[in-house]
Protein backbone atom coordinates (compact mmCIF):
# COMPACT_ATOMS: atom_id res chain seq x y z
CA UNK A 1 0.00 0.00 0.00
CA UNK A 2 1.72 3.43 -0.68
CA UNK A 3 0.87 6.86 0.67
CA UNK A 4 -2.19 9.13 0.61
CA UNK A 5 -3.63 12.38 1.75
CA UNK A 6 -7.06 13.84 2.55
CA UNK A 7 -7.84 16.79 3.42
CA UNK A 8 -11.45 18.38 4.76
CA UNK A 9 -12.52 21.22 6.75
CA UNK A 10 -11.53 21.68 10.19
CA UNK A 11 -13.58 24.76 11.20
CA UNK A 12 -13.53 28.37 10.74
CA UNK A 13 -11.82 30.90 13.09
CA UNK A 14 -13.73 34.08 14.67
CA UNK A 15 -11.92 35.61 11.57
CA UNK A 16 -13.97 33.89 9.39
CA UNK A 17 -10.43 31.89 8.32
CA UNK A 18 -10.77 28.26 7.04
CA UNK A 19 -8.56 25.85 9.08
CA UNK A 20 -8.46 22.50 7.27
CA UNK A 21 -7.00 18.75 8.61
CA UNK A 22 -4.85 16.92 6.05
CA UNK A 23 -4.36 13.21 6.96
CA UNK A 24 -1.44 11.38 5.99
CA UNK A 25 -1.77 7.76 5.78
CA UNK A 26 1.43 5.09 5.37
CA UNK A 27 1.37 1.41 4.44
CA UNK A 28 2.85 0.44 7.83
CA UNK A 29 -0.57 1.07 9.68
CA UNK A 30 0.52 4.93 10.51
CA UNK A 31 -2.03 7.80 10.30
CA UNK A 32 -1.04 11.15 10.77
CA UNK A 33 -3.66 13.75 10.81
CA UNK A 34 -1.91 17.56 10.66
CA UNK A 35 -4.09 21.23 10.93
CA UNK A 36 -3.40 24.19 9.69
CA UNK A 37 -4.48 26.05 12.78
CA UNK A 38 -0.63 26.00 14.47
CA UNK A 39 0.64 23.27 11.86
CA UNK A 40 -0.29 21.41 14.88
CA UNK A 41 -0.25 17.17 14.78
CA UNK A 42 -3.94 16.33 15.86
CA UNK A 43 -3.59 12.67 15.74
CA UNK A 44 -1.26 10.01 15.12
CA UNK A 45 -2.71 6.60 15.04
CA UNK A 46 -0.17 3.22 14.82
CA UNK A 47 -0.65 -0.06 15.70
CA UNK A 48 0.61 -1.89 19.18
CA UNK A 49 2.31 -5.21 19.41
CA UNK A 50 -1.01 -7.37 18.83
CA UNK A 51 -2.08 -5.03 15.85
CA UNK A 52 -4.67 -3.15 18.05
CA UNK A 53 -4.43 0.97 16.42
CA UNK A 54 -4.07 3.57 18.92
CA UNK A 55 -4.21 7.80 18.66
CA UNK A 56 -1.08 8.50 20.92
CA UNK A 57 -1.27 12.10 20.79
CA UNK A 58 -3.40 14.62 23.14
CA UNK A 59 -5.35 16.99 21.10
CA UNK A 60 -9.27 18.04 20.49
CA UNK A 61 -11.61 16.92 18.09
CA UNK A 62 -12.93 20.02 16.68
CA UNK A 63 -11.20 23.75 16.05
CA UNK A 64 -13.01 25.33 19.07
CA UNK A 65 -10.95 23.19 21.71
CA UNK A 66 -7.61 24.37 20.16
CA UNK A 67 -8.76 27.91 20.08
CA UNK A 68 -10.04 27.94 23.74
CA UNK A 69 -7.23 26.11 25.07
CA UNK A 70 -3.83 27.72 22.92
CA UNK A 71 -1.96 27.67 26.05
CA UNK A 72 -1.76 24.19 26.34
CA UNK A 73 0.10 23.75 22.63
CA UNK A 74 -1.03 20.27 21.43
CA UNK A 75 0.41 19.34 18.82
CA UNK A 76 1.38 22.59 17.69
CA UNK A 77 4.52 24.65 15.86
CA UNK A 78 5.31 26.94 18.60
CA UNK A 79 7.87 29.98 17.50
CA UNK A 80 9.18 32.41 17.01
CA UNK A 81 11.03 31.30 20.09
CA UNK A 82 10.09 27.82 21.72
CA UNK A 83 10.12 28.04 25.56
CA UNK A 84 10.84 30.74 27.70
CA UNK A 85 12.76 34.09 27.61
CA UNK A 86 13.25 35.61 31.03
CA UNK A 87 11.88 38.77 31.25
CA UNK A 88 10.22 38.79 28.16
CA UNK A 89 13.11 41.00 26.45
CA UNK A 90 16.52 40.49 25.15
CA UNK A 91 19.34 42.69 23.38
CA UNK A 92 20.42 41.82 19.80
CA UNK A 93 23.31 43.79 18.30
CA UNK A 94 23.19 47.15 21.17
CA UNK A 95 18.95 46.81 20.62
CA UNK A 96 16.29 45.97 23.37
CA UNK A 97 13.35 44.30 22.41
CA UNK A 98 10.76 43.87 24.71
CA UNK A 99 8.21 40.83 24.08
CA UNK A 100 5.13 39.69 24.63
CA UNK A 101 4.67 38.41 28.56
CA UNK A 102 2.44 35.42 28.80
CA UNK A 103 3.90 33.47 31.26
CA UNK A 104 4.16 35.32 34.36
CA UNK A 105 6.84 38.31 33.70
CA UNK A 106 8.38 36.06 31.21
CA UNK A 107 7.57 35.28 27.13
CA UNK A 108 6.71 31.68 26.72
CA UNK A 109 6.56 29.68 23.39
CA UNK A 110 6.44 33.22 21.08
CA UNK A 111 4.04 35.14 23.36
CA UNK A 112 0.16 35.28 23.50
CA UNK A 113 -0.26 35.59 19.47
CA UNK A 114 2.63 32.89 18.74
CA UNK A 115 2.89 30.74 15.54
CA UNK A 116 0.11 28.50 17.49
CA UNK A 117 -1.88 30.41 17.24
CA UNK A 118 -1.41 31.07 13.57
CA UNK A 119 -3.82 29.65 10.57
CA UNK A 120 -0.44 28.43 7.99
CA UNK A 121 -0.80 28.29 4.39
CA UNK A 122 -0.77 25.37 2.56
CA UNK A 123 2.62 25.35 -0.03
CA UNK A 124 1.92 21.60 -1.20
CA UNK A 125 -0.02 18.89 -0.26
CA UNK A 126 0.76 15.43 -1.58
CA UNK A 127 0.78 11.94 -0.60
CA UNK A 128 3.95 12.17 1.30
CA UNK A 129 4.48 15.63 1.86
CA UNK A 130 2.54 18.75 3.64
CA UNK A 131 4.29 22.12 3.37
CA UNK A 132 2.98 25.03 5.68
CA UNK A 133 4.14 28.42 5.37
CA UNK A 134 4.22 31.35 7.96
CA UNK A 135 4.60 34.97 7.66
CA UNK A 136 5.35 36.70 11.12
CA UNK A 137 6.03 40.48 10.60
CA UNK A 138 8.79 42.66 11.94
CA UNK A 139 7.30 43.49 15.50
CA UNK A 140 5.04 40.62 16.03
CA UNK A 141 5.14 39.78 19.93
CA UNK A 142 7.79 42.42 20.32
CA UNK A 143 10.61 40.05 17.94
CA UNK A 144 12.21 42.26 14.78
CA UNK A 145 12.57 41.73 11.39
CA UNK A 146 9.70 39.83 9.26
CA UNK A 147 10.10 36.04 9.52
CA UNK A 148 9.21 33.52 6.71
CA UNK A 149 8.62 29.99 7.96
CA UNK A 150 8.16 27.08 6.25
CA UNK A 151 7.29 23.45 7.74
CA UNK A 152 7.65 20.75 5.65
CA UNK A 153 5.86 17.15 7.03
CA UNK A 154 6.77 13.57 5.62
CA UNK A 155 4.94 10.57 6.50
CA UNK A 156 7.21 7.46 5.10
CA UNK A 157 6.42 4.05 6.73
CA UNK A 158 7.37 4.65 10.44
CA UNK A 159 8.57 7.94 10.50
CA UNK A 160 7.15 11.08 11.00
CA UNK A 161 9.84 14.16 9.58
CA UNK A 162 9.08 17.38 10.54
CA UNK A 163 11.49 20.27 8.33
CA UNK A 164 11.80 23.53 9.51
CA UNK A 165 13.28 26.69 7.44
CA UNK A 166 12.93 30.14 8.02
CA UNK A 167 14.29 33.85 6.96
CA UNK A 168 14.41 37.05 8.50
CA UNK A 169 14.52 40.82 6.60
CA UNK A 170 16.56 42.25 10.18
CA UNK A 171 18.82 40.53 12.92
CA UNK A 172 16.35 38.19 15.34
CA UNK A 173 16.29 35.17 17.19
CA UNK A 174 14.43 31.81 16.17
CA UNK A 175 14.03 28.80 17.93
CA UNK A 176 11.44 26.27 16.68
CA UNK A 177 9.83 23.16 17.99
CA UNK A 178 6.97 20.69 17.90
CA UNK A 179 5.23 20.40 21.31
CA UNK A 180 3.11 17.03 20.66
CA UNK A 181 2.29 15.43 23.87
CA UNK A 182 2.85 11.56 23.64
CA UNK A 183 0.74 8.66 25.42
CA UNK A 184 1.83 5.40 23.45
CA UNK A 185 -1.18 2.95 25.99
CA UNK A 186 -3.59 5.83 23.64
CA UNK A 187 -5.04 9.25 24.10
CA UNK A 188 -7.17 9.90 27.27
CA UNK A 189 -6.01 6.20 28.81
CA UNK A 190 -4.26 7.47 31.81
CA UNK A 191 -0.51 8.32 32.88
CA UNK A 192 2.48 7.85 31.58
CA UNK A 193 4.02 6.78 34.47
CA UNK A 194 4.74 3.11 33.20
CA UNK A 195 6.42 4.21 29.94
CA UNK A 196 10.00 4.08 29.75
CA UNK A 197 12.19 6.91 28.70
CA UNK A 198 15.75 6.90 27.76
CA UNK A 199 17.85 10.63 26.63
CA UNK A 200 20.88 10.82 25.19
CA UNK A 201 22.12 13.25 27.86
CA UNK A 202 24.27 13.45 30.16
CA UNK A 203 23.78 16.93 31.33
CA UNK A 204 20.89 19.60 31.90
CA UNK A 205 20.18 23.58 32.53
CA UNK A 206 18.91 23.93 36.22
CA UNK A 207 16.78 26.48 36.60
CA UNK A 208 15.03 29.08 39.34
CA UNK A 209 11.45 29.04 40.78
CA UNK A 210 10.28 30.74 37.23
CA UNK A 211 11.99 27.52 34.68
CA UNK A 212 14.15 30.38 33.73
CA UNK A 213 17.66 29.17 33.28
CA UNK A 214 20.60 29.71 35.89
CA UNK A 215 22.95 29.80 33.07
CA UNK A 216 24.60 26.56 34.57
CA UNK A 217 24.86 23.33 32.72
CA UNK A 218 24.83 20.72 35.60
CA UNK A 219 25.47 16.92 35.67
CA UNK A 220 22.72 14.39 35.46
CA UNK A 221 24.60 11.91 37.60
CA UNK A 222 22.94 11.27 41.11
CA UNK A 223 19.28 13.55 40.11
CA UNK A 224 16.12 12.43 38.98
CA UNK A 225 16.97 13.71 35.48
CA UNK A 226 19.55 10.48 34.57
CA UNK A 227 17.37 8.98 31.70
CA UNK A 228 20.68 7.65 30.31
CA UNK A 229 19.60 4.20 30.72
CA UNK A 230 15.61 3.28 30.10
CA UNK A 231 13.37 4.93 33.17
CA UNK A 232 9.99 4.39 33.98
CA UNK A 233 8.79 8.34 33.68
CA UNK A 234 6.62 7.58 37.07
CA UNK A 235 9.54 5.96 39.14
CA UNK A 236 10.83 8.77 40.73
CA UNK A 237 7.62 10.67 41.49
CA UNK A 238 8.44 13.64 39.35
CA UNK A 239 6.77 16.13 37.70
CA UNK A 240 9.05 17.13 34.58
CA UNK A 241 9.62 20.67 32.66
CA UNK A 242 13.51 20.41 31.72
CA UNK A 243 15.87 21.33 29.30
CA UNK A 244 18.17 18.67 28.57
CA UNK A 245 21.54 18.99 27.33
CA UNK A 246 21.74 16.24 23.47
CA UNK A 247 24.95 14.51 22.81
CA UNK A 248 26.11 14.18 19.03
CA UNK A 249 27.72 15.97 16.47
CA UNK A 250 26.36 19.56 16.21
CA UNK A 251 23.78 19.95 13.09
CA UNK A 252 23.95 16.25 12.69
CA UNK A 253 20.69 14.19 13.08
CA UNK A 254 21.54 11.85 15.99
CA UNK A 255 19.09 9.50 17.82
CA UNK A 256 18.22 11.68 21.12
CA UNK A 257 15.52 9.82 22.72
CA UNK A 258 13.66 6.35 23.01
CA UNK A 259 10.20 5.94 24.52
CA UNK A 260 8.69 2.56 25.26
CA UNK A 261 5.59 1.43 26.64
CA UNK A 262 5.44 -2.26 27.37
CA UNK A 263 1.87 -2.48 27.62
CA UNK A 264 1.39 -2.31 23.93
CA UNK A 265 4.49 -3.12 22.60
CA UNK A 266 4.76 0.59 20.96
CA UNK A 267 8.09 2.16 21.23
CA UNK A 268 9.05 5.78 19.93
CA UNK A 269 12.14 6.89 19.22
CA UNK A 270 13.17 10.77 18.48
CA UNK A 271 15.95 12.20 16.04
CA UNK A 272 16.85 15.54 16.22
CA UNK A 273 19.20 18.47 14.63
CA UNK A 274 18.69 20.61 17.83
CA UNK A 275 21.16 20.89 20.48
CA UNK A 276 18.72 20.52 23.65
CA UNK A 277 15.37 18.45 24.16
CA UNK A 278 12.75 19.94 26.39
CA UNK A 279 11.17 17.11 28.61
CA UNK A 280 7.41 17.84 29.82
CA UNK A 281 4.67 15.28 31.00
CA UNK A 282 1.87 17.30 31.61
CA UNK A 283 2.38 19.07 35.08
CA UNK A 284 -0.41 21.71 34.17
CA UNK A 285 -3.21 19.56 33.25
CA UNK A 286 -5.96 18.96 35.94
CA UNK A 287 -8.82 17.35 34.47
CA UNK A 288 -10.99 19.71 32.70
CA UNK A 289 -9.61 19.30 29.29
CA UNK A 290 -11.77 17.05 27.35
CA UNK A 291 -9.44 15.51 24.00
CA UNK A 292 -10.46 13.61 21.25
CA UNK A 293 -11.63 10.50 22.82
CA UNK A 294 -13.79 12.07 25.20
CA UNK A 295 -12.28 11.70 28.27
CA UNK A 296 -10.69 14.20 30.56
CA UNK A 297 -6.66 14.74 30.68
CA UNK A 298 -5.18 14.70 33.83
CA UNK A 299 -1.50 15.61 35.21
CA UNK A 300 0.67 13.23 34.46
CA UNK A 301 -1.50 11.99 31.32
CA UNK A 302 1.53 12.64 28.71
CA UNK A 303 4.65 13.31 28.00
CA UNK A 304 6.19 15.79 25.51
CA UNK A 305 9.71 15.21 23.89
CA UNK A 306 10.71 18.77 22.32
CA UNK A 307 13.82 18.96 20.50
CA UNK A 308 14.69 22.76 20.30
CA UNK A 309 17.68 25.44 21.64
CA UNK A 310 17.93 26.03 25.66
CA UNK A 311 15.38 28.16 27.14
CA UNK A 312 16.78 32.25 27.58
CA UNK A 313 19.08 31.20 25.17
CA UNK A 314 19.09 35.22 23.71
CA UNK A 315 20.17 36.01 27.06
CA UNK A 316 22.31 33.13 28.12
CA UNK A 317 25.86 33.76 25.72
CA UNK A 318 27.58 30.50 26.93
CA UNK A 319 24.33 28.84 25.36
CA UNK A 320 24.50 27.75 22.07
CA UNK A 321 23.32 30.91 19.68
CA UNK A 322 19.53 31.28 18.42
CA UNK A 323 20.62 34.52 16.37
CA UNK A 324 19.32 34.48 12.80
CA UNK A 325 20.46 37.09 9.83
CA UNK A 326 19.51 38.58 7.04
CA UNK A 327 21.17 36.15 4.23
CA UNK A 328 21.12 33.36 6.42
CA UNK A 329 18.49 30.47 6.77
CA UNK A 330 16.87 28.42 10.05
CA UNK A 331 16.87 24.71 8.86
CA UNK A 332 16.22 22.32 11.74
CA UNK A 333 15.07 18.77 11.71
CA UNK A 334 12.86 16.27 14.13
CA UNK A 335 12.07 12.69 13.07
CA UNK A 336 9.49 10.65 15.03
CA UNK A 337 10.00 6.98 14.52
CA UNK A 338 8.11 4.01 15.73
CA UNK A 339 10.48 0.97 15.46
CA UNK A 340 8.95 -2.60 15.64
CA UNK A 341 9.88 -4.15 19.02
CA UNK A 342 12.32 -6.90 17.19
CA UNK A 343 14.25 -3.93 15.92
CA UNK A 344 14.77 -2.73 19.34
CA UNK A 345 17.46 -4.61 20.46
CA UNK A 346 19.90 -3.67 18.18
CA UNK A 347 19.24 -0.55 18.51
CA UNK A 348 22.35 0.31 19.97
CA UNK A 349 23.39 3.31 21.75
CA UNK A 350 21.04 6.36 21.20
CA UNK A 351 23.11 8.67 19.90
CA UNK A 352 24.00 6.24 16.85
CA UNK A 353 21.84 5.94 14.21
Amino acid sequence: MTGSIDRRAFGETDAGEQVDRFTLTAGDGVEVSIITYGAAVQSVTVPGRDGSRANVVLGFPSLDGYVANSGHYFGATVGRYANRIAAARFALDGVEYRLSRNDGANCLHGGARGFDTKVWKVLEARSELLAFACTSPDGDMGFPGDLETRVEFRLEGLELRIDYHATTSAPTVVNLTNHTCWNLGGEGSGPVDDHALQLAASSFTPVGPDLIPTGEIAAVDGTPLDFRVPTAIGARGCAYDHNFVLEGQPHSLVRAARLTHPASGRVLDVLTTEPGMQLYTGAYLDGTLVGTSGRPYRKGDCVALEPQHFPDSPNRHAFPPTTLRPRETFESTTVFRFVRENAVAAGGRLCDM
